[in-house]
């Protein structure tokens, strides 16, 4: 995994334009929805929540639009009606690719997904035919333009906290834990004051696939771009080594 820009990938996704922004909103709005309906509207007593608050922050969504979120939830908790869907699936040259999403039409979604890898000459598989080629692991990613300490330092915080692993990357310090233990690491790089340019429990390839192939390129842009598109998606794993 060495050498792949993380913060950088991060920050471009972040910057990409308004748009990018809103559909940044649109699905940790879903997520604020999803965790006030599973725990409560009171972050102290709901460790999912608290998780998605700090996904927000970290993608710069303001303190009142997090609190209307929450609010909206709460008092229409019954009207909350997303369920959560996996798809699993080939793009060009054998990758891999998975996508989550929360929808309250599985019907739309499903057509849309298939259609997306359709249009990339790519095709949805069934349930497990590629996930087993990804690790779920919780990732925190602190850019070394937010962090003037101690790289030592940073990295027994995390370890004490209970991360599994640390790493220096080019422009960033990557922390790996296992999904149980991803919310307290978490919360104890919040306590030390560190800001994190992202943190959440995600899927990371065992291996990376090349694509040489101008043509293949396009055709894993182009389902890329359309999952993208999708109010529905939620997150797109693939083990393309862009």
């Amino acid at each position: 995994m060495s050498g792949h820009s993380k913060f950088a990938n991060i920050k471009h996704k972040k910057e990409k334009n308004d748009a990018a922004k809103g559909k940044i909103f649109t699905i940790i709005g879903r997520e604020i929805a999803v965790a006030v309906k599973e725990g409560g509207a009171d972050p102290e007593n709901n460790s999912k929540l608290r998780d998605v608050i700090a996904k927000a922050k970290a993608n710069n969504m303001p303190n009142d639009t997090i609190d209307r979120g929450i609010k909206k939830a709460a008092g229409d908790a019954a009207s909350v009606n997303y369920v959560p869907v996996t798809y699993e699936g080939y793009g060009p040259n054998g990758t891999a690719i998975i996508v989550d999403a929360l929808t309250d039409n599985k019907n739309r979604t499903a057509a849309n997904v298939r259609n997306a890898f359709t249009k990339g000459s790519g095709n949805v598989g069934s349930q497990g035919c590629v996930s087993f080629m990804f690790d779920q692991k919780g990732q925190i990613i602190v850019a070394k333009e937010d962090y003037d300490g101690d790289a030592d330092e940073l990295m027994m915080t995390a370890l004490d906290a209970g991360a599994e692993d640390f790493a220096e990357e080019e422009d960033s310090f990557e922390i790996t834990t296992t999904p149980e233990d991803f919310s307290t690491v978490r919360e104890a790089m919040e306590a030390a004051g560190i800001t994190m340019a992202s943190a959440e429990v995600t899927m990371i390839p065992q291996n990376y696939v090349e694509l040489t192939d101008e043509e293949d390129i396009k055709k894993m842009n182009r389902i890329l771009d359309l999952l993208d598109e999708d109010d529905d998606v939620q997150a797109v794993y693939h083990n393309w080594d862009e």
